[in-house]
């Protein structure tokens, strides 16, 4: 492994914590001002589950991983592996666009988490909260995740993607996750020109809504192409933002919040 790429492995921890805490930081401290409507749930209960998913899921993560994504894209550009590095295309432009790569290939591994019966089993437990605030953004089953960063290290491998792109795309894709979960108000004639370019939270909520039809829309993350592209767009739910239900149909109960309930729902049929 270079210098470069050995030095963005050493401080890519630093990067992606520092970055996380101050973007959570800054989304709490935004809904608590301006909240989108006010939560019933205990916070203590919902955010000591959902926080709680991410440190095992973190934790799993590193014990099963064998290398994560940046460390397998500096092993690919100094083998000369993927398409990008048998070109030979390096620098911003190829660098732009093996990010637009990787959110392409998260919008796709998303639609396959709800299409598929036996992933949806561990990607429902997402959509279980039945609120939502910046803390459903961490709100992922450890093994769902683990799958998740086997499907970038794949992509990475077969596009050459560059240490430094795969870190800036990680960074983004956990600011925008807890963004576009955001229980945060933003007037509509912003929201609108914002989603021309990024997911806002208004446009992600349609996709915890509680109908069958607006669950299976809005797959985006990071850029809201995609969804207008194939087809899986709706600007709004059937009967409007502000009378949404949030949620399943199932787990619905204040207890389905707690950490043991979360991690055992992929193994447990759903609870009417």
């Amino acid at each position: 492994m270079g210098s470069a790429n050995t030095a963005l492995f050493a401080i890519e921890p630093v990067i992606r914590t520092g970055a996380f805490i101050l973007v959570l930081a800054v989304m709490a401290a935004w809904e608590f001002r301006f909240p989108w409507r006010p939560l019933v749930q205990s916070r203590i209960l919902r955010w000591s589950g959902n926080i709680g998913v991410v440190v095992v899921a973190t934790l799993m993560g590193r014990v099963l991983m064998p290398i994560m994504p940046v460390a397998a894209a500096s092993v690919a550009s100094e083998r000369g592996w993927g398409m990008f590095n048998v070109i030979g295309w390096d620098g911003f432009w190829a660098g732009l666009a093996g990010f637009v790569l990787l959110d392409l290939v998260i919008y796709v591994q998303h639609r396959a988490f709800h299409a598929v019966p036996v992933l949806w089993r561990l990607h429902r437990m997402h959509h279980a909260d039945t609120e939502i605030d910046a803390t459903t953004g961490l709100r992922f089953h450890p093994i769902e995740i683990v799958l998740s960063l086997t499907v970038k290290v794949g992509a990475v491998f077969a596009f050459g993607i560059s240490p430094v792109a795969v870190l800036l795309f990680e960074v983004v894709l956990n600011a925008t996750a807890l963004f576009n979960h955001g229980n945060v108000k933003i007037a509509d004639r912003i929201d609108r020109l914002l989603r021309l370019f990024i997911v806002t939270p208004d446009m992600h909520r349609v996709h915890h809504s509680v109908a069958p039809e607006e669950t299976d829309s809005n797959f985006g993350f990071n850029l809201p192409w995609w969804d207008r592209l194939f087809g899986t767009y709706v600007a709004q739910p059937a009967g409007g933002l502000a009378n949404m239900t949030i949620g399943l149909s199932a787990f619905r109960d204040a207890r389905e919040q707690r950490l043991d309930r979360l991690l055992a729902q992929p193994f447990v049929p759903e609870r009417k």
